[in-house]
């Protein structure tokens, strides 16, 4: 079962924040805030923080400066994944992804529908890696931060979660680049 090895260190990771919206500004960004506040509290480094507009190409390129930058493990940006016409995010993560965590999604689809039942099919929350980053994409709400991080990312983040989590792998996440 899931548990904290407590005889473990803890590691920070170092987590990018991207806010992808059209119309919200800094101060307006409770949804950033929300990750910043609590990767902050469970120890982790805020690492960069932009907002950008919902534009594909944008989203794509920010992400690949921050998998190409070493002082970065992961990134978490918000916005963008519903249906519509400018929700582009996930698509422009899927850009950039060489490995999609497809379990990230169905859990996370799994603890909306326990908040607000079948609406939760509505989003499309999606995981992967890039050159060794770790990359989530979550809607724009506060409330669907709040449970990524809670329910799942927290967890996957801390070193000492057991059986297994993100923070033990990463050192392997890019072995493929460096086979010879």
């Amino acid at each position: 079962m899931s548990r904290i090895d407590e005889s473990k260190k803890f590691i920070p990771v170092r987590i990018a924040v991207l806010t992808v919206s059209d119309t919200r500004t800094l101060p307006e960004d409770r949804s950033g805030q929300t990750l910043v506040d609590r990767i902050q509290a469970a120890g982790h480094l805020v690492a960069d923080r932009k907002i950008l507009p919902d534009e594909r190409g944008q989203i794509a390129e920010q992400l690949r400066v921050w998998i190409a930058d070493p002082e970065i493990d992961a990134v978490i940006s918000t916005g963008g994944t519903g249906l519509t016409g400018r929700d582009v995010t996930v698509e422009a993560h899927r850009d950039v992804y060489e490995k999609e965590i497809d379990a990230f999604g169905t859990v996370f689809t799994i603890l909306s529908m326990q908040k607000i039942g079948t609406s939760a099919v509505q989003s499309r929350a999606t995981g992967g890696v890039a050159g060794g980053t770790y990359l989530f994409a979550l809607p724009g709400s506060p409330g669907a931060c709040k449970d990524a991080w809670d329910g799942i990312l927290l967890k996957q983040f801390d070193y000492r979660h057991r059986p297994c989590n993100f923070v033990e792998i990463m050192p392997r996440l890019d072995e493929h680049l460096r086979r010879k």
